[in-house]
């Protein structure tokens, strides 16, 4: 039986009035708390302490320390997670790592659904490396069996940004050791929707952004895992000074920190951390396993509405509970019209090309009532084709994914 108390948690963000907010999957909602710490910390803090404030607010540690908090979500041990940086960045630090860590192999294996930026990283990388090393493609549901003795890591996002399918990161992480091979798993739409099991499972690496299910703000910084058995020799490819055993020796030659403190590179940032640090503060008395149960009780009544009144949207997320993350996703040939049409009504959502209309459910503020009012506007939508207009077919600029 639940025991989080959702009412509660739902009355610590600032939602607009009126607004039916599905899109927490892309940029989370700004916790009420958040306002109030930044304004501390600019004023306050960076006001009055100016430089001081690295040692007398904290700041210098928080990486670490916001990182142990982002940990407890994430079923990995403590002193594991360290935040700073971007996901882009930490998707290099883990792939550099662990490429390192398995010399003899030249191969990176991922799916054809992975986020594309995590794509473009991994061949960046292997086209630095030399024209021995390989970004190998597989189809999501085929990973497994692409594995093999060639393949040096594994990079796999648990949850598809698309469709929500959810990749099965205990069975894909004990074949990839059985055959010699260093997973790395992207959990930008994991963290903070579900429960992950990172030390359970015995991941290598992970990482993830902070800014979906996490609310930390635009642009906020992302984290990387390292297992403890990899720690203290996973060498950082971005040796930056944050990342020195020293900082503020100054010294010419580099040597890693100890522990998860090497995979800090440059300098912090304060006010995103201070963010984070803040909306974190929603997670206190939370059970994640209740948010997931919520979350798959959300979805399962979007799916069930949406499909009786709308037979002509197309399903494009597993019904299995095992199979599927924190949001429902929809195909249809004008889903950017219909998505547009939604927004128009007060139902944020948002659109994946080719025809993906994906809708987040993140309980922490979405409830059952949301859950049924979104679907009967987009069952009205649909049926009165209030969608078919010239200006909800026009694109608009690019979102952050």
């Amino acid at each position: 039986m639940m025991k989080t108390d959702f009412d509660a948690t739902r009355r610590a963000f600032d939602l607009p009035e009126g607004m039916i907010y599905l899109d927490g999957n892309s940029l989370g909602p700004l916790p009420t708390a958040v306002r109030e710490r930044l304004a501390r910390t600019v004023s306050e803090e960076w006001g009055e302490m100016l430089i001081g404030g690295w040692n007398r607010a904290g700041w210098m540690g928080l990486p670490r320390r916001v990182g142990d908090r982002i940990a407890g979500l994430i079923g990995a041990e403590p002193g594991t997670v360290v935040v700073g940086d971007t996901l882009s960045i930490k998707v290099y630090q883990a792939l550099a790592s662990a490429l390192e860590m398995n010399p003899s192999r030249k191969v990176i294996l991922s799916d054809t659904g992975n986020f594309p930026s995590d794509l473009y990283i991994a061949g960046g990388l292997a086209r630095t490396l030399g024209p021995d090393y390989e970004l190998r493609l597989a189809a999501p549901g085929d990973l497994a069996a692409a594995l093999d003795e060639t393949v040096a890591v594994l990079l796999v996002t648990e949850v598809d940004y698309r469709t929500g399918y959810r990749h099965d990161m205990a069975a894909l992480t004990a074949r990839a050791h059985a055959l010699g091979i260093l997973t790395i798993w992207d959990l930008a739409h994991s963290a903070g929707a579900l429960p992950v099991k990172l030390a359970a499972c015995k991941a290598d690496f992970a990482v993830g952004c902070t800014y979906k299910y996490l609310n930390s703000g635009p642009g906020g910084p992302a984290f990387i895992y390292v297992a403890p058995r990899h720690i203290d020799h996973a060498r950082p490819a971005l040796s930056g000074w944050m990342g020195h055993e020293s900082p503020f020796a100054f010294d010419l030659d580099y040597r890693p920190g100890r522990g998860i403190e090497r995979m800090r590179v440059g300098t912090p940032p304060i006010l995103q951390l201070a963010a984070l640090d803040a909306a974190l503060d929603v997670w206190d008395g939370v059970d994640i396993e209740d948010v997931r149960a919520r979350s798959l009780e959300l979805g399962d009544l979007f799916v069930s509405e949406v499909e009786a009144g709308c037979p002509e949207l197309v399903l494009a997320t597993p019904r299995a509970h095992g199979e599927r993350g924190s949001q429902i996703s929809f195909r249809h040939p004008e889903g950017y019209a219909i998505m547009q049409a939604l927004i128009d009504e007060g139902v944020v959502g948002d659109f994946r090309a080719p025809d993906i209309l994906r809708f987040g459910f993140t309980p922490l503020y979405v409830g059952l009532d949301d859950v049924r009012r979104a679907a009967q506007i987009l069952v009205g939508i649909m049926a009165g084709r209030r969608w078919d207009k010239a200006a909800y077919r026009r694109p608009a600029g690019a979102v952050v994914t």
